[in-house]
């Protein structure tokens, strides 16, 4: 699908391209989605570049992602998608800034292309071009990273009062050890993910600030793109934290786990150990020889029962003495 924007006083209206039509010359935002055939090859004649594969705007080099060809910058990140579901991902996506316009070409639907594209059919400045819509984009892009950390924050401190807070309602009183091994790994998966979209996002915006003196961009433009860097390096850092947290919580339940188990293991153990004396004088008395004197006694039965309950009560209170109980 092809959608463009073309200004409409202030604000933008999408125009989506079929099959057959043509590409209204002010637009100034073209954004692909799963292109069709075809649709790539109108914005091609229309701005003069080569709009990049899905196999190219998969490769990992930085020399592929962050390139300019024919005055056109091709600027290629990775981005999150579907993170407000079971199943969060990583989506590339190009943004090409050429004549003043942008191009986008993904195969997902990042949240904040929707964002962004509400807000300017809405209110839009007058004299907006593709790099303001870029702007925009690369601010609502930092704004939803910045949200899923906090997210991600929140509930990572969840999972420790489950594990540390004895008043809390710890594994063993709520949520299985299974399920919060499971948090665990999932908020891990998504902060992984994060941590790899600001990568790609700092390499974007370092890139745009080298080619900003060539675009001859305004001074307020290049001090956003100073604040989205900050932005960008602060939310690495909290994501790297994020992502230690993470590990010393999956260290620690795995630590609380192996405790419980020693814990079952020492009860089978003591008791084993506790009841062996009786087993043992119950083993002699069993033993049915002909000269055994106690066979013949008045009161040997309650004195065997006697000597079985003092053998088992004798090593638990020598247990509880040594405090290992």
């Amino acid at each position: 699908m092809l959608a463009v924007y073309v200004p409409k006083g202030n604000s933008l209206e999408r125009r989506v391209v079929v099959s057959g039509e043509e590409v209204p010359d002010n637009a100034i935002w073209f954004d692909l989605v799963n292109p069709a055939p075809g649709e790539d090859k109108l914005i091609e004649a229309r701005l003069g570049i080569a709009i990049p594969t899905r196999e190219e705007m998969q490769e990992i080099e930085v020399s592929s992602r962050l390139y300019t060809e024919h005055h056109a910058r091709f600027m290629t990140a990775t981005l999150m998608c579907n993170s407000d579901t079971l199943v969060p991902k990583t989506t590339a996506v190009t943004f090409i800034l050429a004549k003043h316009c942008l191009v986008t070409v993904r195969y997902d639907e990042p949240r904040p292309f929707m964002l962004v594209g509400n807000k300017l059919t809405r209110t839009c400045p007058q004299t907006a071009t593709g790099e303001t819509v870029l702007m925009e984009l690369l601010d609502a892009v930092i704004d939803r990273e910045a949200d899923l950390l906090e997210r991600i924050g929140m509930d990572v401190d969840g999972v420790s009062h489950d594990i540390f807070d004895p008043k809390g309602r710890g594994p063993e009183q709520g949520a299985s050890y299974i399920d919060t091994l499971k948090v665990i790994g999932t908020k891990g998966d998504l902060t992984s993910k994060v941590r790899e979209s600001l990568v790609s996002l700092g390499r974007l915006l370092l890139f745009l600030a080298n080619e900003a003196e060539g675009m001859r961009w305004s001074k307020d433009v290049r001090l956003q793109l100073q604040a989205m860097q900050r932005d960008v390096l602060s939310l690495s850092d909290h994501a790297t934290y994020l992502a230690n947290k993470i590990t010393f919580l999956l260290d620690a339940l795995l630590g609380v786990v192996t405790l419980e188990q020693n814990n079952v293991i020492k009860i089978f153990s003591i008791a084993a150990v506790v009841l062996l004396p009786p087993t043992l004088v119950a083993t002699v008395y069993g033993m049915n020889f002909k000269n055994m004197p106690e066979l013949e006694w008045q009161y040997g039965y309650p004195l065997a029962l006697l000597l079985m309950v003092v053998a088992a009560v004798l090593p638990y209170f020598f247990f509880k003495w040594k405090k290992w109980l």
